[in-house]
């Protein structure tokens, strides 16, 4: 046969071949596994979130007196309205309680819940917890579907997880992944940190949205991901449900956690630490200050005390001390075990509630006026060597009006640093005519001009 027609017949033959089959509904009599009818269940119970807030914005020439006496403008500054996406989760269909980030509502001024079957909904703020990054809102909405909580401490690593959400606002995701890591921390937001780490895809907008098993339970909520670009790389990080179920019910019960002190700072122990401590062993933490009259020091603990686990459970680094210690509410008694002189002893303290020192910020300055403001709270002071944070404003205030917000920390006057609640008071004796203020606010800083 000719070399062309025997390349016809053979275009004919493929081109008439049976077109590729579909994928057969069953395989050896058993059904191809979906994770549809998991899906079914957990779908209704995750929520769009969208915030919104009013953000002061100050054309810089308006600083000029004379340029503002020159166009008789007055010295108000103007505001644009800020917004931004994020994912709940339905923990309680009765009360209507949706649990997310706190990131995601975060100085909101008007929080909307948008259901899976369309519904929008007008959200009031129960409480919110930066520590651990997690807040919850309620709803006035029927006919609500919830998630059940599952136990992330049964996690393992290998654990196949799916990750529900909103990312950029497009709709209803969902993303599959496995368990890559646990109890992870150094990422985020918050000094609570003990994140499940998931390939499950995350993408901006997910923040707040579920990570659930394949049982259709909640055993995370999305909180970060590590990112050069800004989307998805296969690390993302969600709070484990057995510290969001501890700190949510704090948050129902009283709008904020009530978290305690031991009175102690620690760093992680490291091979040199522990040679220098004359110790074989390479995890603990360390204790490396005692604040005098702080339940430490009254149960006898001592700066160089190695603890090796709280009530039982293992501490190999200073994070899971602080994460242990933190979770526990004032008022309630903690078993430490410790490594003394290569010697293991156990003490037993009540958690007390942090001392803070605070003031009134209209005492201060009038400009001030609404403001609660106090020391750095000991998770701040950790991280920054300075500053003053802001405890509370009240809306209906001049602090409010001039853009101070809680959970902010003033880090300088007048570009001056300032160093602790004092230092802000000899500051503002001598009534300057101006205060710029230099802000710290979550992950970002601003400037806020008072006149």
């Amino acid at each position: 046969m000719p070399r062309k027609l025997c390349a016809l017949a053979l275009f004919l033959f493929v081109a008439a071949g049976p077109a590729p089959a579909a994928l057969p509904a069953q395989v050896n009599g058993e059904p191809m596994p979906s994770l549809a009818p998991m899906l079914e269940k957990v779908l209704p119970a995750v929520v769009n979130i969208n915030t919104q807030s009013r953000v002061r914005v100050r054309n810089p020439m308006m600083n000029d007196p004379f340029f503002r006496f020159f166009f008789d403008m007055p010295n108000m500054p103007r505001e644009r309205i800020q917004r931004s996406l994020g994912s709940g989760v339905i923990v309680d269909a009765d009360k209507g309680l949706v649990l997310t980030n706190n990131h995601v509502i975060a100085n909101a001024d008007k929080i909307a819940v948008t259901l899976k079957d369309g519904r929008s909904f007008d959200a009031e703020l129960v409480g919110a917890d930066p520590e651990s990054d997690l807040a919850v809102v309620r709803i006035p909405a029927k006919n609500l579907t919830a998630l059940p909580l599952g136990d992330s401490g049964q996690l393992r690593v290998g654990d196949f997880v799916v990750a529900v959400g909103d990312p950029f606002g497009l709709g209803q995701t969902v993303t599959s992944g496995i368990v890559s890591a646990l109890g992870r921390h150094g990422v985020g937001r918050g000094g609570l940190q003990d994140y499940i780490q998931t390939d499950a895809p995350i993408n901006p907008g997910n923040s707040g949205g579920a990570l659930v098993n394949l049982r259709g339970e909640l055993v995370g909520i999305n909180a970060a991901i590590v990112s050069p670009s800004g989307g998805n790389i296969g690390i993302g990080f969600a709070v484990p449900t057995d510290i969001a179920h501890t700190v949510m019910t704090q948050l129902v019960a009283h709008g904020s956690v009530d978290r305690g002190t031991l009175g102690i700072d620690a760093q992680s122990l490291n091979p040199d630490l522990a040679k220098a401590l004359h110790l074989d062993r390479n995890q603990g933490a360390v204790i490396t200050q005692v604040q005098a009259g702080s339940p430490a020091e009254k149960t006898g603990l001592k700066t160089g005390d190695v603890v090796i686990s709280v009530n039982g459970k293992a501490i190999t680094d200073e994070q899971e001390l602080h994460n242990a210690i933190g979770l526990l509410p004032v008022g309630e008694t903690v078993k430490l075990t410790v490594l003394r002189d290569g010697e293991q002893k156990t003490f037993e303290a009540d958690i007390a509630k942090p001392e803070q020192i605070r003031a009134q910020g209209g005492k201060l300055d009038p400009r001030l006026a609404g403001a609660v403001l106090g020391d750095l709270p000991p998770r701040l002071a950790r991280q920054l060597d300075r500053g003053v944070s802001v405890v509370d404003v009240d809306q209906n205030s001049k602090a409010w009006d001039y853009g101070l917000r809680p959970d902010d920390v003033i880090l300088s006057v007048n570009r001056v640093p300032v160093p602790d609640l004092s230092g802000l008071q000899k500051m503002l004796e001598q009534q300057p005519p101006r205060l710029l203020l230099h802000v710290l606010r979550g992950n970002g800083a601003l400037f806020l001009l008072l006149e």
